[in-house]
């Protein structure tokens, strides 16, 4: 078959890249292993293991040996839940949006990629959604297929069958961007294989009219995942002590809520900088699978290990923050999302232009100071007696520090002047007064 890759110039990576590339290409999995096996084998400390292989006490090997491994009953489990996630993606189109005020879903355009195409989407992740939690609902009070703590249960097995996915469908989509890719001219090479393998080549890769891998794969077997895996541990320690704690209850709530906004605001999520800017390859693919379903439900495994109930007052605060950041966060996307529809004839806060006016004045990024505030809140809810469920908030500040790097790289190069008069008149990122 001849290939209809574009015959860009390769741009070239830097060493320091390709050995971070390659390193995490590697060792990601690893990291992910290392958090649930702290849980699994050192009630979740992160230093006990590490002080154990330096003083000599244990062994990777014996580590290793101790770990549950891959099983074929985990990967039944693990097949029928992304296949189901694929019938409802693909088979069951949106009618939601006819009878919920407010809601937009159904077949919705998304931005315009580089090439200049306007892709097409089923928005149906709310949708989706419902159905998944009725059935386990359903399952859990009157049908009794299998038991509430099943992910619980099969938890590390199903981290294995959940990297063996991630690694295949960045695989599948490297492949298919030098065989048949969905847009020739919205691939991007460089000039090293395991960049290219990485980051992603295509811009939007599909498979038919439909099947687009960035909405699924971020928006499906992980997200729709995450409150059910909460839901798993939350049955869990029901089953181990015969209740559930405040502080499991906090963490179900504020992050189901932060699952709900996400389901219910996809059609804006076209617009963010996952499908507007990051091709899709091992980064996209590979994180969706495993490190977000793993990693950003931390909270909640380290609950089962260690029930927290947190006094009155505590509890009230850890709600009260999460709350507040999501109130910001909210406020300050949907200012910027009126703005953009209105292109600019709006007030906000009583003043007409949203970059100085409302939250975009306080701060250039107040939107992820408020996606902060929720992690922090995740966190504070297990207590104080362990560094495992703070790794989210770290993790976040990172990753949204870098997007604010990237964001503010990207919007000098777009409005030059322009952005250089935003910044004057707003000179902090995230927190005013601090950075």
């Amino acid at each position: 078959m001849k290939s209809t890759a574009p015959k860009n110039n390769p741009t070239e990576v830097d060493w320091f890249s390709l050995s971070s590339v390659i390193a995490l290409l590697c060792f990601a999995p690893f990291i992910v292993y290392f958090f649930v096996m702290a849980c699994d084998q050192y009630q979740c400390s992160v230093s006990q293991p590490l002080l154990e292989l330096y003083s000599g006490e244990t062994t990777l090997s014996a580590i290793w040996a101790r770990s549950p491994s891959f099983t074929w009953g985990a990967a039944k489990i693990y097949a029928v839940w992304v296949g189901f996630q694929l019938f409802l993606y693909m088979c069951v189109p949106d009618i939601t949006h006819k009878f919920i005020p407010g809601y937009v879903g159904g077949v919705q355009d998304g931005s315009r990629t580089p090439a200049g195409l306007i892709n097409k989407y089923e928005i149906n992740g709310l949708q989706c959604w419902l159905i998944t939690h009725a059935v386990w609902l359903a399952n859990a009070h009157y049908f009794h297929w299998f038991s509430p703590t099943i992910i619980f249960d099969h938890w590390i097995p199903l981290m294995w069958c959940a990297n063996i996915l991630g690694y295949l469908v960045a695989s599948f989509a490297f492949v298919k961007a030098y065989l048949f890719p969905t847009s020739a001219d919205d691939c991007k090479f460089t000039g090293n294989v395991f960049y290219n393998y990485m980051m992603g080549i295509e811009f939007n890769p599909r498979v038919g009219k439909w099947f687009d891998f960035k909405l699924f794969f971020n928006g499906r077997p992980g997200i729709v995942a995450w409150t059910l895996i909460n839901l798993s541990y939350m049955a869990k320690q029901q089953e181990l002590y015969g209740h559930v704690t405040n502080s499991m209850i906090l963490v179900n709530v504020l992050q189901g809520l932060y699952v709900l906004d996400f389901f219910w605001n996809e059609a804006w999520y076209l617009k963010t900088i996952d499908i507007c800017h990051d091709h899709f390859g091992w980064y996209l693919g590979w994180g969706d699978c495993v490190w977000l379903p793993y990693l950003y439900t931390l909270q909640g495994l380290y609950l089962v290990y260690h029930p927290v109930q947190l006094s009155t007052p505590y509890a009230c605060a850890v709600l009260a923050l999460g709350l507040a950041g999501y109130y910001i966060f909210r406020s300050t996307n949907h200012q910027k999302d009126v703005f953009r529809r209105t292109e600019g004839t709006c007030a906000i806060w009583g003043r007409r232009k949203l970059l100085t006016s409302g939250f975009w004045g306080v701060a250039r990024h107040f939107n992820y100071t408020g996606d902060l505030m929720g992690s922090l809140a995740y966190c504070a809810a297990c207590g104080a007696g362990h560094l495992l469920p703070y790794f989210y908030v770290v993790y976040m500040t990172i990753l949204l520090v870098h997007r604010c790097v990237r964001d503010e790289h990207r919007c000098s190069s777009k409005y030059g002047a322009g952005w250089k008069r935003y910044t004057d008149a707003v000179p902090y990122r995230l927190l005013p007064g601090l950075f």
